[in-house]
């Protein structure tokens, strides 16, 4: 089947995904923080990936003014003609292994193809490397890696040795089951007497402890804090009724509750609460190429196809409505 530009194929999510998707609703990592996987070239994300049957993959052409603005800058590619793109692989929507493929570069989501479509806008190969969380910013920094597309939330330090380019907001959301009661979570008011799964030393179960000394403070009933070491054990609870709602990184809860429907989002909190925050492609500081990337993806926006991609991965909630380069970022710690 012949895939146009700004296209992709999409089939049904295989068991594997799926397992893999109610379980990241829950799980208590943090995104920013991929499973290693050995290194190996791979061929074009159409030609490896769209017989697997749980993917999609989005297009574009090249961007004139992108291109001009890469010549123009000096930037030379780690390899010839191509952009060696650093992707993790751990969990849908994000970046994930889908299920029928094998090699370690065999890695679809809304990362993988965020790196796709920067390097087809300048008019490169796509050379997607799978990173281990902690390899990364020696891998930018010594130009092992041209770009680096895999969840990464902007801050002020990691200003200081490389440029980014925006393109999704950094958020946490709350969950509940698809019939409750419940239809928006904003404040401490809101989560008084409820019962919510929370990951245990995670940003979102600061978020919420922060919320019940509030609440307290004011004479109302806390929340009640649920935890979970089995994700199972964590879907049961929800679905029987035994907790009220679930709060974590709003992509992977916002990926299942669009393949299951048994979920949906009432409530967002900036990823970085009380502060905000974006994610970002990000390159070694000074080499000029981040200027070129934030062309591609003010493109992306301006076609459509950014909204696309979003929207097939349930991830419309974190659009911006343009890309930035080096937007502020969380404060130093």
């Amino acid at each position: 089947m012949a895939i146009s530009k700004k296209q992709g194929i999409a089939i049904g999510v295989g068991v594997v995904a799926v397992a893999a998707i109610v379980g990241g609703i829950f799980a208590a990592v943090n995104l920013n923080q991929p499973a290693a996987a050995d290194e190996a070239s791979a061929p074009s994300p159409t030609e490896t990936n769209t017989a697997t049957g749980d993917i999609k993959w989005f297009h574009t052409d090249p961007v004139p003014e992108a291109v001009a603005a890469l010549k123009a800058s000096g930037f030379t590619p780690v390899n010839a003609g191509e952009l060696t793109v650093a992707v993790g692989a751990f969990v849908p929507p994000l970046s994930y292994q889908p299920e029928g493929t094998s090699a370690a570069t065999d890695v679809a989501g809304t990362e993988p193809n965020f790196g796709s479509l920067i390097a087809e806008g300048l008019g490169l190969t796509y050379n997607p490397q799978v990173v281990a969380w902690a390899d990364w910013p020696l891998g930018i920094q010594s130009g092992k890696y041209d770009l680096i597309t895999s969840n990464v939330t902007v801050t002020e330090e990691r200003k200081d040795l490389y440029d980014f380019a925006s393109y999704r907001e950094d958020v946490l959301g709350f969950y509940v089951k698809s019939d409750s009661d419940i239809d928006s979570i904003k404040d401490a008011n809101d989560i008084s007497g409820l019962k919510i799964v929370v990951g245990s030393g995670t940003n979102q179960e600061k978020v919420l402890l922060a919320w019940n000394d509030e609440l307290k403070a004011a004479g109302k009933a806390p929340a009640e804090l649920q935890y979970y070491d089995d994700n199972a054990a964590a879907v049961l609870a929800l679905q029987s009724g035994r907790v009220d709602a679930t709060f974590g990184p709003n992509a992977t809860s916002a990926w299942a509750a669009r393949e299951t429907g048994d979920t949906k989002l009432v409530g967002l909190v900036p990823g970085g609460w009380p502060e905000t925050a974006q994610i970002a492609a990000g390159t070694k500081k000074g080499n000029g190429l981040i200027e070129a990337v934030n062309i591609v993806l003010n493109k992306l926006i301006e076609d459509g196809t950014y909204q696309d991609l979003l929207d097939f991965w349930g991830l419309d909630s974190e659009a911006v409505t343009s890309s930035e380069i080096n937007p502020p970022g969380l404060p130093r710690s």
